[in-house]
């Protein structure tokens, strides 16, 4: 069939498009490298212990693995300096990755606008924003906790109109609250458009002269996953008299005529407003929109929600049984600071039971991928070929299912460390869709010519051991550096 000219014209437009698109991305890498601290420095110094070294054992933990370099500026700095700085992150220009990340449109918008986008334009953009920030982000503290909240108030894409409401969560709940005050994160999640179309809040209305009965879904999430934890000490009452609480509050983007369109709102008329007693607190009747401050309020301030919220965090930064005395001083830390993130953190951080707790935790698929790829400073533009090995892995991004987010433990990834094997070993070896390795420079620099403990030591933080030296020396280095990161060694942190 011949070709047209309208067709023609099109055919020529898009693959410019894609040719300024690809040439757009090489000067942002070039410059990025040049200019802006992507390089690799000209003199690497990897750890000489046979131990993992600390510092880069704060940079397994605090952030998404060491980009090289890392470690000897942790060093010049000092610990304390260096959680300061994370817990800090307007204090840090970002521009590097920006550049690569803030190109994304749809991330912008509000949940109502939004819904311009179709969905696989919404999927691709926030997981390759998501992915893009943990690589190349100078804030790897905040990109860490980030990733801990989006699992903590877990929102799957993919039920209901979710993957529209999704992105503005992320920017005005998880983001604006990572490193704040957990009080007001819980208010800005308990009234997110997102969270109230996943887990129904939006259809909890008890209006007069009905037979409504309250929806109680968000309400039990809130206590068993956000507060409380699941043996808290609430009862099935203390959820209906919260569901009570909550109701009224609902989101609609055909609203006729608001002017706040985008955001979730209280309707008087679907409240109940009689009195209500949440976990022995009484709430007067009367409260109205109020009555949700006020069982945020109860529930984050209740004794449960301390020593669940210290134990998760210990879980997540030390180990899948982190010691009681630890999880008590975070507990006592969040009750005495109101939930203050930052408070927490740098008691954790800077604790003898982290300190000590080296190599005990099993990275999950997302930090594997991410520590690996800026071990080796590549470059990527987190394309479908990067976020496929993700989702072989089991970890696509925004798609856990259930409420309670991806897993800590480690069970639940045992059964694809295959898949981790074939990615570290494609990576090392160039041959990853989508992502471009030289190791050159890192070889260079580490004055590592086929010298295995080098290598093993720029990616595992010690010296390999007599067996690990065996194991993972080959014959040239893309097939050494492949066999480290597929090794049990880089599997933990």
């Amino acid at each position: 069939m011949p070709t047209s000219r309208r067709s023609l014209l099109k055919t020529s437009a898009f693959g410019c498009g894609l040719a300024a698109l690809a040439s757009c991305e090489r000067i942002t890498t070039a410059v990025n490298r040049e200019f802006l601290g992507e390089a690799v420095p000209t003199e690497l110094h990897p750890p000489e212990g046979q131990e993992i070294d600390p510092d880069f054992h704060l940079l397994s933990r605090a952030a998404f693995g060491p980009w090289p370099g890392d470690v000897q500026r942790l060093k010049a700095m000092g610990q304390a300096a260096w959680i300061e700085e994370q817990l800090h992150p307007e204090s840090m220009a970002d521009t590097a990755c920006n550049l690569r990340a803030e190109r994304f449109e749809s991330l912008y918008f509000s949940a109502g606008d939004a819904y311009e986008f179709r969905k696989p334009v919404l999927r691709d953009e926030i997981t390759r924003h998501s992915l893009l920030r943990a690589i190349y982000s100078r804030r790897q503290l905040f990109e860490v906790m980030v990733e801990f909240w989006t699992d903590h108030l877990n929102i799957d894409l993919e039920k209901g109109d979710c993957i529209y409401l999704k992105p503005s969560d992320d920017r005005e709940v998880i983001r604006a609250h990572a490193l704040g005050n957990f009080y007001e994160l819980i208010r800005a999640s308990a009234t997110s458009p997102a969270m109230l179309v996943y887990l129904d809040g939006k259809t909890n209305k008890v209006r007069k002269k009905t037979d409504d009965q309250p929806n109680e879904n968000y309400a039990r999430e809130l206590m068993e996953l956000h507060t409380m934890g699941v043996h808290g000490g609430y009862s099935q009452k203390d959820v209906r008299e919260a569901a009570r609480c909550l109701s009224g509050w609902t989101f609609d983007r055909n609203r006729f005529l608001a002017m706040n369109q985008s955001e979730s709102f209280f309707k008087p008329d679907w409240h109940d407003d009689g009195k209500k007693t949440v976990l022995g607190q009484p709430i007067a009747a009367g409260g109205g929109a109020g009555d949700l401050d006020r069982l945020v309020e109860i529930v984050c301030s209740h004794p449960s929600t301390a020593s669940f919220m210290a134990l998760k965090l210990c879980r997540r930064f030390v180990s899948a049984t982190p010691p009681e005395g630890l999880v008590k001083r975070v507990a006592a830390e969040f009750t005495r600071t109101r939930g203050d993130i930052k408070c927490l953190l740098r008691l954790l951080l800077s604790s003898p039971e982290f300190q000590a707790s080296q190599g005990q935790l099993l990275k999950r698929p997302f930090k594997f991928m991410v520590s690996a790829i800026r071990a080796l400073a590549a470059d990527t533009q987190a394309e479908k070929s990067v976020l496929e090995p993700l989702q072989r892995m089991g970890h696509g991004l925004f798609q856990y299912p259930t409420p309670d987010g991806y897993s800590d433990d480690e069970l639940p990834w045992m059964g694809t460390l295959m898949w981790r094997w074939n990615f570290g070993l494609a990576l090392a070896s160039g041959n990853q869709p989508g992502v471009r390795v030289n190791l050159w420079p890192l070889r260079k620099s580490l004055n590592a010519g086929k010298k295995t403990s080098a290598w093993f030591a720029h990616l595992i933080g010690r010296k390999p051991t007599e067996a690990e030296f065996k194991a993972t020396t080959a014959t040239d280095d893309p097939q050494t550096v492949g066999l480290i990161l597929a090794s049990p060694a880089f599997q933990r942190c």
